[in-house]
């Protein structure tokens, strides 16, 4: 019993806590499961969405139904990404969610300033308020999602 307790002090990465210092990638378990399911949601609605905005009354708003489409390709590749191990998939996820914060801070900030630019609501307009403002919550969750589960994040002591 002593040995099995040694043992696991000199080796915590066996622990779960410690999965990234071993090499195992935990983005995509637990917690990660929900966060990787509401960016898929937010791909499939916001394709949906700017799809048929594009395709049956573009001339109303290029710009919104653009944007509309930007952020979809941008959800897209955030599940993807989030749902893949890897060092080179932590790092197209890292882009994938600051692009989306910053797409829903600028796209936010013009609608609420300039609401002529956009005569229709993007995903991002008005920091996501056609979508209960989860545009806005998901992009910070996920960095901090991110920032967790970072490879070759090292566990020194209780303090961490």
């Amino acid at each position: 019993m002593e040995e099995a307790r040694n043992v696991k002090a000199r080796h915590p990465e066996t622990t779960p806590d410690h999965a990234s210092v071993s090499g195992k990638d935990t983005r995509n378990t637990g917690p990660g499961r929900l966060l990787i399911a509401v960016y898929a949601v937010f791909a499939i609605s916001a394709t949906a969405r700017a799809g048929y905005q594009i395709l049956t009354k573009f001339s109303d708003a290029p710009l919104a139904y653009l944007l509309s489409a930007f952020a979809a390709v941008v959800y897209l590749v955030a599940t993807v990404s989030l749902a893949k191990a890897g060092s080179t998939w932590f790092k197209v996820s890292l882009v994938a969610v600051l692009v989306e914060l910053f797409g829903v801070l600028v796209v936010g900030a013009l609608s609420l300033f300039d609401p002529v630019a956009f005569p229709h609501e993007t995903v991002w307009s008005l920091f996501g308020r056609g979508y209960a403002f989860i545009p806005l919550l998901l992009p910070i969750l996920g960095l901090a999602w991110l920032y967790r589960r970072r490879p070759g994040k090292r566990l020194t002591g209780a303090g961490d």
